[in-house]
């Protein structure tokens, strides 16, 4: 690909995007980077009314790594274009990948920085497409993961482009060598320690002696395997519009799914609530132990940042529950709001006529305590005791949110359960004003 080719290309694949104020190119200082920044440098009088600026990340992981920013600052100032720099703790703990942790420190701080409406620039190329996307094969990735690199992306206050990403690298390297850049060779490039690392320089070349366009076909093969995780999630928006509810999903209409379309169901629907997605292990025990259970167990399956719960016909995906401290109590005015972090939750009062607690707890504090088990209470109007174990099933209380639910009480009796009931004999009389108790955990349930 010449030059022209090359600077045409990149100008295409740019035009397409719409309401740009400004090109933010990453800018580590390697070759392929360089290579964006300057070919953006040739063609800058032909994205009118855009402001082009590169952002370097100083990962501090090189001992050279202020020389390298130092580099990156020269070479922006040479092309005349606006030059920001920052610096990130990218240090590995035991046990975490090095390269995912450099990349996660490096993408927080860009978001962060990224102003309204630009567009990051990055400079991903066919080639490390392909190494994307056997990495992804080699993990047994589903097709989200297989779709490898999207060209754009949501991200920060604005977007992430890759405009290279359809180029090969030899091309990128033609022109750098071809324009006579210098750039910035990191050692950790040559480490095949690194998975990326191994394949660039061991797998790859020895796919490419057999097929030389591997790089273009595995670029293919990650387009066919986006379209279809477009179409999976889709698919999994349509098969929710049938089995969610207000709170969790319908087991009676998951079971009228496939048990393909109800794993990608659960994918969309946990992803969709800002969780981390589980592993196909779990997932499948999910389905196992969750779906496949009686309506009356009580079935738990956990993961890091998330679990899964079941209660009669549906399933809730919830951030773990904290155990309960032991013997805990509170001390409450209802004209007050009470903030509670075991559990967390909100205890408020509204004032109300003829209704909630009686006018004579305006001037006293209740005790707030938790279920021991065996409580009996009497429902103001009811006319019986009933166990509060059965009450709360009557109203729908999920077992896990039972132990969780304060109880108010004044001189050793209970007097009222926020949003479930006021007890007889503690209620405000008609006409006169009472407080009526809320909980906030309970709200989604009820």
């Amino acid at each position: 690909m010449s030059t022209s080719q090359l600077s045409q290309r990149l100008l295409s694949n740019l035009t397409a995007l719409a309401n740009v104020s400004q090109y933010c190119v990453a800018y580590s200082g390697g070759m392929d980077s360089h290579v964006l920044l300057h070919l953006l440098a040739t063609v800058r009088q032909q994205l009118t009314g855009i402001n082009l600026c590169a952002v370097h990340i100083d990962h501090q992981l090189h001992a050279d790594s202020a020389a390298w920013t130092t580099h990156c600052e020269s070479v922006c100032s040479q092309l005349g274009i606006a030059f920001t720099s920052f610096k990130v703790d990218a240090t590995a703990r035991p046990g975490e990948s090095p390269e995912a942790v450099a990349r996660d420190a490096r993408y927080q701080a860009l978001k962060a920085w990224l102003p309204q409406d630009a567009v990051l620039l990055t400079a991903q190329h066919q080639d490390d497409q392909a190494e994307t996307l056997l990495l992804q094969l080699f993990r047994g990735a589903g097709s989200k993961g297989l779709a490898a690199m999207p060209t754009a992306a949501d991200f920060g206050n604005g977007r992430l482009v890759r405009p290279l990403l359809d180029i090969p690298h030899e091309s990128l390297l033609r022109y750098a060598l071809e324009q006579q850049l210098h750039w910035i060779e990191d050692p950790s490039n040559t480490d095949t320690d690194y998975d990326r690392n191994f394949l660039r320089h061991t797998i790859l070349p020895a796919l490419r002696l057999r097929w030389p366009s591997v790089a273009l076909t595995l670029g293919r093969a990650a387009r066919h395997q986006a379209g279809q995780a477009e179409l999976n999630a889709a698919l999994g928006e349509m098969d929710l519009l049938s089995c969610e509810s207000a709170t969790g999903l319908s087991i009676r209409q998951m079971n009228l799914l496939s048990r393909a379309r109800q794993g990608n169901l659960l994918r969309n629907w946990i992803q969709r609530g800002g969780f981390t997605l589980p592993t196909d292990k779990i997932l499948q025990r999910v389905l196992d132990e969750v779906l496949g259970c009686q309506p009356d167990a009580s079935p738990l399956v956990q993961w890091p940042g998330a679990e899964i719960r079941r209660y009669r016909d549906l399933i809730f995906v919830l951030p773990p529950l904290p155990e309960m401290s032991p013997c805990c109590s509170y001390r409450w005015r209802p004209e007050q709001s009470l903030q509670l972090d075991n559990p967390v939750g909100l205890l408020t009062a509204t004032l109300e006529t003829g209704k909630g607690l009686h006018s004579r707890f305006l001037t006293q504090k209740l005790e707030i305590c938790f279920r021991r088990g065996g409580e009996s209470v009497q429902p103001a109007s009811r006319g019986q005791t009933h166990s509060l174990k059965k009450l709360l099933q009557e109203k729908g209380i999920p077992e896990w949110e039972r132990e969780r639910l304060p109880l108010l009480y004044a001189d050793g009796r209970l007097v009222a359960v926020p949003d479930i009931c006021i007890c007889e004999g503690f209620q405000a009389e008609p006409g006169q004003p009472g407080y009526l108790p809320h909980w906030s955990r309970l709200e989604a349930y009820l």
